[in-house]
């Protein structure tokens, strides 16, 4: 969602300079209370008892002065919502905790951005959140990785999680359901039933507020809260129970198999660069399937983060890779084919101008900054000498073009095709007149005088996107398809601005 301007309540620490206070030697905990029984029960639980907010601690009393309220304001319900937000600052002020509220017309917001209020407010309070948390570490000079953000997920809520991603269609990491920890975000109330935590509201005559659209059915939770839930308790009393237990086996396996999957996308990645990820497809194709359903998962989100995927475009891709060509397009923009071998997988972020592509032979190929490869196939004329043909040749061009033998670059008589991009980590090649010594392409850049900034946009020119360096183009051919005697048919490779 583009970042759009947001309205603060008076007295947040959004709305004043950040006045920086000695250390305290304890990170934020910020509390996301809405008012509802479980948000409420967790402000109380964070006052008065104790959290594991996984802080190495277990079960322990949080410092009152590390603790923040945060409530966020979706302008949904009108007075409801007004009286929400009073309610909660009537409750952290009974505790003696700061209270930040963040206004926001989700509905709005969701208009305007083509998304559903539900996906809106989420991302609305988590990144209201996150910004709080930011802000309160600077203040304390505390390391930001260190604040907790506190929500009040239950049991209930975990159950119901899985059951509508099982609904949408998802893999293991939505079957794994709320996970206990996600970097700073932090759910100790997981192994607590919504019962649980009302009962323990009432024995302590702790009133809370009720929200209406929670009701709703039209919404996929609530409509799994009040339609299905019940079902399946009926069922088995034990349901929630159940599958907290699985949620729990299947979040420990995921991020077993997300480990594993990590290491195969490094070993299966052949070019990477701004929006684009480009892996070995006939590998990829030859993974268990499990690993690679991860494996392309990875590489879409890393070029689109925001991308939301479910398992059946990620099952398209793999058909993609089992075929061996074609092309889709998932949500987002993203663009996912299979050509020359590789799976290219591209985020609208991509970079419009030319960075890689196949250089027919004849043909030409416009490059980054605008230049233009070109290639040719030359006959050795009756009584010519190859060798001299391509050192005079090299000397009148001044390393602009280069005169190789066809055959040995992989170009046969009849024509082929080149495959050109820029260098890539671990380059290697044997540059001519070393004799057959290699050499690192970063190196030979180095020693040319190429600016570090200047050699991402080099064009080098392969006999395939995983095969070896025939010419950086305008600096130095490879020794292996240098002309020889015997050469018959010359390749002429050309750079022109």
């Amino acid at each position: 969602m583009p970042t759009v301007a947001r309205r603060y309540a008076s007295g947040s620490p959004f709305d004043r300079p950040s006045q920086r206070r000695e250390p305290s030697g304890s990170a934020p905990v910020v509390l996301m209370v809405s008012g509802g029984a479980d948000s409420t029960a967790l402000l109380w639980l964070a006052a008065t008892s104790t959290l594991d907010i996984d802080d190495g601690r277990g079960n322990a009393r949080i410092a009152r002065e590390r603790l923040h309220v945060l409530h966020v304001n979706h302008q949904l319900r009108g007075l409801d919502a007004e009286e929400d937000e009073e309610f909660v600052r009537g409750l952290a002020d009974r505790f003696g905790i700061p209270c930040t509220v963040v206004r926001e017309d989700v509905a709005a917001l969701a208009a305007t951005h083509g998304d559903n209020v539900e996906n809106v407010g989420r991302e609305l309070r988590y990144t209201a959140a996150a910004r709080l948390a930011n802000e309160l570490s600077d203040q304390l000079g505390c390391p930001r990785s260190a604040a907790r953000i506190v929500t009040a997920h239950n049991a209930n809520d975990r159950a119901e999680t899985f059951l509508m991603n099982a609904i949408r269609g998802s893999g293991p990491a939505g079957l794994s359901s709320i996970p206990r920890r996600r970097n700073r975000i932090v759910r100790p109330l997981l192994d607590r039933t919504h019962e649980e935590l009302c009962d323990l509201l009432r024995m302590n005559g702790i009133v809370w507020r009720e929200d209406a659209t929670n009701a709703d059915t039209r919404y996929l939770r609530a409509y799994v809260r009040h339609e299905v839930m019940p079902v399946a308790e009926r069922r088995n009393p034990r349901f929630v129970a159940s599958m907290a237990s699985t949620c729990d086996i299947l979040s420990e396996e995921d991020a077993y198999m997300t480990q594993v999957a990590a290491r195969a996308l490094r070993d299966l990645e052949r070019r990477r660069s701004e929006g684009l990820v480009a892996l070995d497809a006939a590998r990829l194709a030859a993974t268990e399937v499990a690993i690679a359903r991860r494996v392309v998962r990875s590489a879409i989100l890393s070029v689109c983060p925001e991308c939301r995927l479910e398992a059946r475009h990620v099952a398209r891709v793999l058909e993609l890779v089992a075929a061996g060509t074609g092309s889709a397009t998932i949500p987002m923009g993203v663009d996912c084919r299979v050509e020359y071998g590789l799976l290219f997988v591209r985020s609208r972020r991509a970079p419009a101008e030319p960075e890689q592509g196949w250089l027919e032979v004849p043909g030409a190929l416009q490059v980054a900054g605008g230049a233009t490869l070109s290639a040719r196939l030359l006959a050795v004329g009756r009584g010519a000498d190859p060798v001299a043909l391509a050192r005079t040749h090299g000397q009148e061009a001044n390393g602009a073009s280069v005169l190789l033998d066809a055959e040995a670059a992989g170009i046969a008589a009849a024509g082929g095709a080149l495959w050109v991009d820029t260098p890539q980590p671990g380059d290697v090649l044997c540059p001519l007149g070393m004799h057959g010594q290699s050499k690192k392409l970063s190196d030979l850049l180095n020693e040319a005088h190429v600016p570090a900034a200047d050699r991402a946009r080099v064009p080098v020119v392969r006999t395939s996107p995983t095969g070896p360096v025939v010419w950086v183009a305008g600096f130095r051919a490879d020794e292996r398809a240098r002309c020889t005697p015997v050469t018959k048919l010359l390749l002429e490779l050309g750079i022109r601005l």
